[in-house]
C-alpha cells in the first residue's frame, strides 16, 4: 500500500469516526433575515415586510440578500472547520438567519464561541400529534352559501401542511371532478416529481409538494425504503390533516363494502401546500421542520396547519416562547400566514400543552354529537353495552344502503367460543392466540358459524395487534361474528370504533367484560383436563351501525393537552392562555394513504377514523381559510380573534361544556370543563364570519409580550428578534388578545384591551362576572364605535380570597345590532 492510499484510507475512516459522533445543531446568527431586513449590510437594500405582509421572494432584492446570507454562512462554516468535517444540511434566510448542521459536541463548542454567532442549539425530535364535522359546525348552510357554495368554499387561498406528505392520488385531492383551477400567483412553490413513477405531485389542487429529510438523514433515522424521498405521505397523517382542512366535498367513504357517508374538508376549493417533514417510525427534527416553514412562508402560504409538536418543552431555552421552532412562526405571523398548532395529546393533565405561544392558535380536540354504540345479548337475558365496529357515517344526506350487515342475522343465536378454547394443538406454547391475530393457530372446525370471543391484550395498545386484524382473522375462519372484551385498561388507553366487514363488538367496561366471561366460563363444560367438551354460551351481536347523536355534544375528549400555559421549562405559568380553541378531533373520516402505517386498524384503506389534536388544528386551519376568503387583508391576529371570541360555551342541550376525566379509580368521568381545557370555546364558523368587533396584534405587539415577560433574558429575545426592548406594555396580560390570564395577581391589576370594529357603527354593552375570589370590574361600561374605529377598555381584577387555585370568569359585550363578543378571564390570586 502506498503512503498516499494509507493517508486516503486514513482520512476516510478519520472522518467517518468524526461525523459517527456528530449531531444536528440550528444555529443563529447575526444579520437580519429577509423579513427584517432594513438595509445597511454591505450596500443590500432592504427587504424587510411591514407587519402582516406577504414577501415578494421574486425581487432581485430578495434573491440577491438571500444568496448574500447564504454566502456568509458557508464562509463562516468553512473559516472553523475543514470542508469533510461537517455537513452544512439548511440556510435559513427567510424567516431566522442561520442555517443547520451536522457537527461534533466540540465543533459545536467553537461555533457557540466564534464572533457573530448568538446561538446554537442541539436539534430535537417532535411528534404527530394524532365526516361528518361539517354538519355538526353548521357549514354546508351557514358558512358555505356566503362563499358561494362549497365548490368556492377557501377559493384561492393556500394551506400549508407541515406534515407527512400527501398521497396525491386520493378523490379527496383530484381536480378532475370539480371546476379547472386556475393558477394562482401569490404561491410560487415547487412540486416535486415521483421518482418511480416520474409523475408531478401537483395537479392544480395540490399546487406545491416538497420534502425536508436532511436532519433525519444525518441523524441515521431515514429509512428511504418506507420513509419515502419525496412527498408521498407514507403514513398517512399527512393526507388525513390535508382533507380534513381542504379535501374535496362530497367524497363516498367507502370500506368493506358499506358507504359510511360523504367526507369534506372545511374549505373544499382552498389549494394545498405539501411541506412533507415528518415520517412514519420517527416523527421528525425540528431542523427539518423549520426549514419546511421557512420555504411555505417563502412559497407564499395563506395558513399553516401544524399537526406537529415537540417530544416535551424544550430545555435548552429558558422559556418556552424562544426557540427556533417558535421564533420562526413568530416571523411567519409577521409575513401574514395564520398558523394552527396542535395543542397536544398529553390530557387530561395539566400542563400538557405541546403549543405555547401567543402568535400561535393553539387548538384543542372536542368530541362532536356522534356516538357509536351496540350491545351483545347472552342466552342468560345479560345485554352488554358496547361500540359497534361495523356501522355507516353519517356525513351523507340520504339513507345509505348498506351491503353487509352489522348485526348477526334475524334472530339467531349464535354458540359463543373463546380463542384460548380453540387453539391448534401445535400452537398453544409458541402463540398468544387470546387477542386472536392469528388465524392459522385456531381450529376453523369449531369456530366456523359461532361468534369468536377474544381479549383486548397490552398488544392492542402498543399497536402491535389491531382490531382490523381480528376481524380478518375471525372472517378467515367463518366465524359469524366476533367479540373483543376488555379485561384490564391501562391509564390513557382510548378506545374508538373500527368499521370491518363482519359483525363485531367490542366491550369496553371491565365489569360487562366480567359478566361475559362470567357467563362462558358457567355454561361451558370442560373435561378434568380443563379441555372444552361442550359449547353452551349463546349470544347475538345487535345493530351498532345507526350513531346516535347526542346533545351532550360537544365535549373535551380525553386526550387532548390542558392548560396552564407554561414560560418556561421548570413548568411556571404563563400570562397568555392556552388552548386557544376546541374544535373536533375525535373519531373523525378523512382521507388516508394506502402506504399508511399510522394505525394499524386501516392499513391498506383509503380512509380512516381517527382521533387526537391533530385532527383539530386542521378543522381551525380551514375554517381561517374561510374567514380569510371574506376578508383577505385581515392579519392573523384578527382571523383568531374571530374564531376566538364567538365561539360557543355550551353544548347542544345548553349546559356548560364538559371535559372527559379520569376519576380516582382510573374510569372515565365528565367534569365541568374551564378553559384550560377549552380556551375561549368551541369553533362557531358562522358566527367567526361576522365578528363585529376583533382584539388586532402585530410584531411589535408580540415583542411587547416577550420583553415584559418576568424571567426572559433581553438579550436572548434581541439574538432571536435582532430587536431591543423598548415596549411600553408594562405587563405581559396586556398583550391585545382576545383572553385575559394573570398567573400571579397581587392586590388589584388593571388590564387594558384594545377592540376594533370590523362592523357597522354599533354601540356595546359591558358586562365581567368571575368566581367570588377574584373581584372584576370592566369600564367603560358601553361604548360606541363607528365602523374601523378602535376603542381601548379596561378590567379591574381584585384580590378577594388567596384560594391556591384559579378563577374563571368571562367578560360578554353586546352589540346594539346583535354581535356578541365574549373573551375569558383567568387569575390566580396570591398575597405577595
Amino acid at each position: 500500500m502506498s503512503a498516499a492510499e494509507f493517508l486516503c484510507i486514513f482520512i476516510v475512516l478519520f472522518t467517518i469516526f468524526i461525523l459517527g459522533r456528530a449531531e444536528v445543531y440550528i444555529v443563529t446568527v447575526e444579520g437580519e433575515p429577509i423579513i427584517s431586513y432594513r438595509g445597511g449590510d454591505n450596500g443590500f437594500e432592504a427587504t424587510a415586510v411591514e407587519s402582516d405582509e406577504k414577501i415578494d421572494t421574486t425581487s432581485e432584492l430578495v434573491t440577491s440578500y438571500a444568496r448574500h446570507l447564504e454566502k456568509k454562512h458557508d464562509m463562516l462554516l468553512g473559516l472553523l472547520f475543514e470542508r469533510d468535517t461537517y455537513k452544512k444540511l439548511y440556510s435559513y434566510k427567510h424567516l431566522i438567519n442561520g442555517f443547520a448542521v451536522h457537527i461534533t459536541p466540540d465543533q459545536a463548542e467553537i461555533l457557540q464561541r466564534a464572533p457573530g454567532v448568538k446561538s446554537v442549539e442541539r436539534d430535537w425530535k417532535v411528534r404527530r400529534l394524532t365526516t361528518h364535522t361539517p354538519e355538526f359546525l353548521g357549514l354546508p348552510t351557514g358558512v358555505w352559501p356566503t362563499g358561494g357554495g362549497f365548490d368556492r368554499a377557501g377559493e384561492d387561498i393556500v394551506i400549508g401542511f407541515v406534515d407527512s406528505g400527501i398521497y396525491p392520488h386520493h378523490p379527496s385531492f383530484g381536480s378532475h371532478h370539480t371546476d379547472p383551477y386556475g393558477p394562482v400567483p401569490k404561491y410560487r412553490g415547487k412540486c416535486e416529481v415521483d421518482p418511480d413513477t416520474k409523475r408531478s405531485f401537483c395537479n392544480g389542487k395540490i399546487i406545491g409538494a416538497q420534502h425536508f429529510a436532511e436532519a433525519a438523514i444525518a441523524a441515521r433515522a431515514f429509512n428511504p425504503a418506507v420513509d419515502f424521498a419525496s412527498p408521498l405521505d407514507g403514513d398517512g397523517h399527512g393526507s388525513h390533516t390535508a382533507a380534513i382542512a381542504a379535501g374535496n366535498n362530497g367524497i363516498p367513504v367507502r370500506m368493506h363494502g358499506h358507504e359510511f357517508g360523504r367526507a369534506s374538508g372545511m374549505a373544499p376549493r382552498a389549494r394545498i401546500a405539501v411541506y412533507k417533514a415528518l415520517y412514519r417510525l420517527f416523527g421528525g427534527f425540528v431542523a427539518d421542520v423549520v426549514a419546511a416553514i421557512d420555504q411555505a412562508v417563502h412559497d407564499g402560504v395563506d395558513i399553516l396547519s401544524l399537526s406537529v409538536g415537540p417530544n416535551s418543552p424544550p430545555a435548552t431555552t429558558k422559556t418556552t416562547f424562544l426557540n427556533p421552532f417558535d421564533v420562526t412562526l413568530l416571523a411567519a405571523v409577521k409575513a401574514g400566514v395564520f398558523v394552527a398548532q396542535a395543542a397536544g395529546n398529553g390530557g387530561p393533565f395539566p400542563k400538557t400543552l405541546v403549543s405555547y405561544s401567543p402568535w400561535i392558535t393553539t387548538v384543542a380536540a372536542a368530541i362532536d354529537d356522534r356516538r357509536y354504540k351496540n350491545h351483545l345479548n347472552l342466552g342468560n337475558g345479560k345485554i352488554l353495552a358496547g361500540i359497534g365496529l361495523s356501522r355507516k357515517h353519517t356525513l351523507a344526506k340520504f339513507p345509505v344502503v348498506l351491503e353487509h350487515p352489522a348485526a348477526t342475522h334475524g334472530n339467531r343465536t349464535f354458540t359463543l367460543v373463546a380463542a384460548n378454547d380453540v387453539l391448534l394443538d401445535s400452537s398453544v406454547m409458541k402463540y398468544s392466540a387470546s387477542d386472536c391475530q392469528r388465524p392459522e393457530v385456531l381450529n376453523k372446525n369449531l369456530v366456523e358459524g359461532n361468534i369468536l370471543l377474544c381479549g383486548y391484550s397490552f398488544n392492542f395498545v402498543t399497536g402491535t395487534a389491531s382490531i382490523k386484524k381480528v376481524s380478518e382473522t375471525a372472517k378467515s375462519l367463518g366465524a359469524a361474528g366476533f367479540v373483543l372484551a376488555v379485561e384490564n385498561v391501562s391509564p390513557g388507553t382510548k378506545f374508538d370504533p373500527v368499521p370491518v366487514g363482519i359483525p363485531g363488538i367490542l366491550i369496553t367496561d371491565v365489569t360487562k367484560s366480567m359478566d361475559l366471561v362470567d357467563y362462558y366460563n358457567t355454561s361451558t363444560t370442560r373435561d378434568w383436563t380443563g379441555r372444552v367438551k361442550s359449547f353452551k354460551g349463546t349470544g347475538t351481536i345487535g345493530d351498532g351501525l345507526m350513531p346516535i347523536l347526542h346533545k351532550s355534544a360537544p365535549q373535551v375528549a380525553l386526550f387532548s393537552a390542558r392548560g396552564p400555559n407554561i414560560k418556561d421549562f421548570s413548568f411556571q405559568d404563563a400570562d397568555i392562555l392556552k388552548p386557544d380553541i376546541l374544535a373536533p378531533g375525535s373519531l373523525i373520516w378523512a382521507a388516508w394513504s394506502p402506504n399508511g402505517t399510522d394505525e394499524a386498524n386501516f392499513l391498506g384503506e383509503g380512509f380512516a377514523l381517527i382521533s387526537g389534536t391533530s385532527m383539530a388544528a386542521p378543522h381551525i386551519a380551514g375554517i381561517a381559510a374561510l374567514v380569510k376568503q371574506k376578508h383577505p387583508h385581515w392579519s392573523p391576529a384578527a382571523i383568531k380573534s374571530a374564531l376566538m371570541t364567538t365561539t360557543t360555551k355550551l353544548d347542544r342541550a345548553s349546559r356548560p361544556l364538559q371535559a372527559q376525566q379520569y376519576s380516582e379509580t382510573e374510569a372515565m368521568k365528565l367534569v365541568t370543563a374551564t378553559p384550560f381545557d377549552y380556551g375561549s370555546g368551541h369553533v362557531n364558523p358562522r358566527a367567526a364570519l361576522d365578528p363585529g368587533l376583533i382584539f388586532d396584534a402585530g410584531y411589535e405587539d408580540y415583542l411587547g409580550f416577550l420583553c415584559t415577560t418576568p424571567g426572559i433574558d433581553i438579550h436572548e429575545i434581541r439574538n432571536y428578534t435582532n430587536q431591543p426592548c423598548n415596549y411600553s406594555m408594562g405587563h405581559p396580560y396586556n398583550f391585545n388578545t382576545p383572553s385575559i390570564t394573570v398567573a400571579h395577581l397581587v392586590k388589584t391589576q388593571v388590564v387594558t384591551r384594545t377592540v376594533t370594529n370590523v362592523a357597522e357603527e354599533e354601540t356595546y354593552s359591558m358586562s365581567a362576572r368571575m368566581q367570588p375570589a377574584i373581584a372584576i370590574e370592566v369600564n367603560p361600561p358601553a361604548m360606541t364605535l363607528k365602523p374601523g374605529a378602535s376603542r381601548k377598555f379596561t378590567v379591574t381584577l381584585t384580590v378577594r380570597s388567596v384560594t391556591g387555585t384559579y378563577s374563571f370568569g368571562e367578560i360578554c359585550m353586546k352589540g346594539s345590532r346583535g354581535h356578541k363578543v365574549n373573551i375569558p378571564v383567568i387569575a390566580q390570586g396570591n398575597w405577595r
